[in-house]
């Protein structure tokens, strides 16, 4: 199926996005998670797009997105969020699935609570929304989320070659499933000028993401959305027991542990499209 790449100016920034399918067709948006882009969905638009319409738009500091310094854009998930409910909103989306991956939780949920009417369901893929899935790769974070002025020297590690790597390598069972040029394109995005401040300040800012764990509980229990986990068993990133946590406030929710690590697009990616279709094909038979 043909992918579109389009480029829409909001708030001043150019926004890019893919899009795919027919516009009559149900919406999935995909919310990409850190350090990559829009561009961790392209095989699974190709897979989608003969039965749905998707939209995956590359945040502000990601990808082809504009990228301000960090002292002349405000880089938190607040602003994020901004960004992609203008961007829905000048493509005329009033009602729209969501598929989160880490970064794209807090954004996704953002856009819940915002307009609880619009989502039509929820396709979590490590995309993070209780204390239990927070593993202990967090706890140098919180010392910058308790102390602003904390070293952010063991953070910087995070945006370097080898972390990228090990983003997509750890968990994975067969290595050779797992493609290189993503890791390769993520870091080249992420060593360009300035792009390490635009990190760092989502880095801190994310502490503010566990404070409204509650909000987006009390969202789920509320208005129920379907939601399908599809989540990487060996993630060190966003353990399983935040997939897990889903049925506590959702008993209904459909919970798929994997053999995968944090992207589990990159070695189960055909059996995710088949979860991601016989989902979104459920949505449209509710009342």
């Amino acid at each position: 199926m043909t992918i579109r790449y389009r480029t829409a100016v909001v708030d001043g920034l150019d926004v890019f996005y893919r899009e795919a399918g027919d516009p009559s067709a149900p919406t999935l948006v995909l919310l990409h998670g850190f350090p990559t882009s829009s561009v961790a969905y392209h095989e699974l638009i190709t897979e989608l797009a003969d039965e749905f319409h998707l939209i995956a738009p590359d945040y502000p500091g990601f990808g082809h997105s504009s990228a301000p310094a960090a002292d002349e854009f405000t880089y938190t998930f607040d602003r994020l969020t901004d960004v992609v409910d203008a961007l829905l909103d000048s493509l005329g989306l009033r009602s729209y699935a969501l598929y989160v991956h880490d970064y794209g939780a807090p954004v996704g949920f953002r856009l819940a609570l915002r307009h609880p009417e619009r989502i039509a369901g929820i396709v979590t893929q490590n995309g993070n929304a209780y204390e239990e899935g927070l593993t202990p790769f967090w706890e140098p974070f919180k010392k910058i989320w308790a102390d602003p002025s904390a070293d952010v020297a063991p953070l910087l590690g995070l945006l370097t070659p080898e972390a990228t790597r090990w983003q997509y390598a750890h968990g994975v069972s067969d290595l050779s499933l797992v493609n290189p040029d993503k890791a390769a394109l993520d870091q080249a995005r992420l060593d360009r000028p300035g792009n390490h401040e635009i990190q760092l300040a989502l880095f801190r800012d994310y502490g503010t993401n566990p404070g409204l764990y509650p909000l987006w509980q009390e969202y789920l229990r509320e208005q129920r959305p379907p939601l399908l986990a599809v989540w990487g068993r060996n993630d060190e990133i966003f353990g399983p027991d935040g997939a897990r946590a889903f049925a506590r406030d959702l008993p209904d929710a459909r919970i798929h542990l994997l053999d995968a690590g944090h992207f589990p697009l990159e070695t189960r990616g055909r059996q995710i499209a088949g979860l991601v279709r016989d989902f979104l094909r459920t949505l449209s038979d509710r009342p």
